[in-house]
């Protein structure tokens, strides 16, 4: 994965979901998301924010994963857990972006539907007191 990389913090647990997060912002990038990447480089704190979409397929993929659907305020309005390879995941029209990130890491963190996404790009993850 190439392209702008920043982070995802969950402003409302307080609590970083990637520390290292890539970019799809393009048709092609959007398409070829997370497919045939080595399961090793994609672990804890990675993730990629797919914008714009409404929804994921993991065809091709060699993994599962977790996905966090986002409205246009970057606000969870969906999530999917442990979402395997080659399945298609729900579609929302409500949906502007989604973040795709390692297996339990929406667990891990508690995140939840209606949690406020801070993404940022260029920049190193907060550290939180």
């Amino acid at each position: 994965m190439q392209g702008p990389a920043g982070y995802a913090f969950n402003r409302t647990r307080r609590i970083c979901l990637a520390s290292h997060l890539m970019v799809a912002d393009t048709y092609w990038s959007r398409l070829a998301g997370l497919m045939a990447i080595d399961p090793a480089k994609f672990p804890a704190g990675r993730g990629l924010w797919i914008a714009p979409s409404h929804g994921v397929h993991t065809f091709a993929m060699r993994f599962p994963i977790d996905v966090a659907y986002l409205d246009d305020q970057k606000n969870i309005i969906y999530l999917a857990h442990n979402l395997k390879p080659w399945r298609v995941a729900p579609v929302s029209m409500k949906a502007a972006s989604v973040i795709e990130l390692p297996e339990n890491t929406l667990k891990s963190t508690g995140t939840a539907i209606g949690d406020e996404i801070e993404i940022t790009l260029g920049q190193s993850a907060p550290t939180v007191a």
